[in-house]
């Protein structure tokens, strides 16, 4: 045991010799990952780890002062939009190009004019050598009117945080955040502009006089370099991360779920990468606390990365309950189905495969193939129920025809029947009953096109169309189940079969067309406002009705 201790306090030593400055990590939802696509499909950066997209500060910092060296291939907007970038991951507390509510130096809010100036604000920064905390201030506050009822409604989402971050021993890197909301108006139109509320406790539970919400993160994660380009990293804790390839929305991890707690573990070396992940959520909302229960998400994916070339890559996931942690899912080095099938078979378990192109210019191809418990074995026979498989291709081009700042996507996704679901529904591919893959679900496919402009460094447009087709079971008016067309998350095929068929968007089959346009303004750094119009066109054909929404949305987030 000694030895032991000695051994790792001697590579703890080791590696501390390298200093990584900011490890903690930059939100999923920040801008700036948005300009590194760009500049990845650009050929400015050629990778940028997207099948496990969230990055530390330091290495947001580290590609952003690359793209700075070719500023030469840049557009005007582009230039813009770096150095406003390269301002705010410098992480200073230089007067001149940040300020803080709660200065120590100068007293208590003397700097309360600077906070509608364009300098990085935090309310208040400390740094040392080698440890640093910034405490920031968060809000957000949401407007929806939605025009499709004949007498129009309204729904307010407000709510207010806070964030805790920083890094220790230049290698611990650490995040706190709450967020406390409340709603007023319409709850229906409150949920589709804000999805996540369907997975917030405190908002089902609805025991409260005003309807409210709330969401926290948290986490430790340690970064490290042993050898010179080898990346490790190991985080322990809970934030919003998505998994896999997806322009629109994603066949693995979409993101449109419940924060997970988890631990994870990053490898990138040479061609390698690799990233493994263990997490714990919730099965379906219940008012009794008896039927509540803890499920499991495993993953793994391996990808190996050719210069100028293709990414291509295999992952698996498995998701389980009923027990404690199963120590043949947590171990990273492992082939699940194998680890499956030794204890049972009791498990929903995917493997996938995806590529990514990156040999032409201003053009990048991907693809995601998806096969659903049964590996391989039934792809001679489309049609069979046990043929559970989803692709998904997409195309994004950016400065097309020479454009500056203008990009195209187009992306295609099929999944047939009974894909996500599980004979055990504690099992399916859920958390707290939302899907954990693509937005689509079972038994669908979708057609998106999706145009963005950047007019300048504060101003953004951005156009989207889908078209979704869906099969949907098929019940009678007292809700009994007439045909089950593998179209529900929550209900399988069981094993009891009617029939071995399960034919591609069979039932009762509806049609979807979807619009949104929106401005994304930045006037003053830190304060965000997202305007968007949207206009969804329901149709069942097998019943010839139609149901119409359209919506306004205004959302302000400030962050500081």
């Amino acid at each position: 045991m000694r030895l032991f201790l000695i051994i790792l306090l001697s590579i703890f030593t080791i590696c501390s010799s390298l200093t990584f400055s900011q490890v903690e990590n930059v939100q999923i939802q920040h801008g700036v990952y948005t300009f590194l696509k760009e500049m990845k499909v650009k050929g400015i950066i050629s990778f940028i780890r997207e099948d496990d997209p969230v990055l530390s500060r330091f290495e947001v910092k580290d590609l952003l002062e690359k793209i700075n060296a070719q500023q030469t291939e840049l557009s005007s907007t582009e230039k813009k939009l770096l150095n406003k970038y390269l301002f705010e991951f410098s992480d200073s507390i230089d007067p001149d190009t940040a300020t803080q509510l709660f200065n120590p130096q100068n007293g208590f809010f003397t700097d309360l004019d600077q906070m509608v100036t364009d300098k990085v604000k935090y309310l208040y920064a400390y740094q040392e050598p080698e440890n640093n905390i910034y405490f920031e201030w968060l809000g957000h506050f949401y407007h929806g009117q939605d025009f499709s009822k004949e007498n129009a409604v309204n729904s307010d989402l407000y709510d207010i945080g806070f964030r805790i971050r920083g890094t220790v021993f230049n290698h611990l890197g650490y995040n706190l955040t709450v967020i406390k909301g409340g709603v007023s108006g319409d709850e229906t139109l409150a949920e589709i502009i804000e999805p996540r509320l369907l997975t917030s406790f405190k908002w089902l539970e609805d025991t409260e006089n005003i309807g409210n919400y709330d969401f926290t993160y948290g986490y430790l994660k340690y970064y490290t370099e042993p050898y010179e380009d080898m990346n490790i990293s190991i985080q322990l804790g809970r934030e919003d991360i998505t998994l896999g390839y997806g322009y629109g929305s994603k066949l693995i991890l979409s993101g449109d779920n419940p924060t997970m707690d988890f631990l994870k573990f990053n490898f990138d070396y040479g061609i390698i990468s690799f990233t493994s992940l263990h997490a714990s959520t919730t099965g379906y909302f219940s008012y009794t606390p008896e039927e509540r229960y803890t499920k499991y998400y495993a993953h793994n994916h391996l990808k190996l990365k050719f210069n100028n070339l293709f990414d291509i890559g295999i992952g698996e996931t498995m998701i389980y309950s009923g027990r404690g942690i199963e120590l043949g899912y947590l171990a990273p080095v492992n082939f699940y189905k194998f680890i499956e099938m030794a204890i049972q078979d009791r498990d929903n378990g995917n493997i996938y495969f995806d590529l990514q192109t990156k040999f032409v210019k201003n053009l990048e191809l991907q693809a995601t193939f998806l096969l659903d418990e049964n590996i391989l074995s039934n792809l001679g026979d489309l049609e069979k129920y046990t043929n559970k498989t989803a692709y998904q291709l997409g195309a994004f081009w950016y400065n097309p025809l020479n454009l500056n700042d203008l990009s195209l996507i187009v992306e295609y996704t099929k999944i047939r029947p009974y894909v996500y679901t599980h004979f055990n529904i504690q099992n399916n591919y859920t958390a707290f009953g939302a899907n954990l893959g693509h937005r689509i679900g079972p038994n669908a496919d979708e057609l998106m096109f999706r145009s963005n402009y950047n007019f300048n460094e504060w101003l953004r447009f951005a156009f989207e169309y889908r078209y979704q087709r869906s099969g949907e079971n098929v019940y009678a008016e007292d809700g009994t189940l007439i045909k089950n067309v593998g179209g529900d998350i929550a209900l399988s095929h069981g094993y009891v079969l009617e029939t071995d068929r399960a034919y591609f968007l069979d039932g009762d089959r509806i049609n979807n067309n979807f619009f949104s346009l929106g401005l994304r303004v930045e006037p003053i750094r830190d304060f965000i406002f997202d305007i968007s119009y949207n206009y969804s066109n329901q149709q069942n054909i097998a019943m010839n009705t139609s149901e119409k929404l359209y919506y306004a949305l205004l959302k302000f987030t400030l962050e500081y």
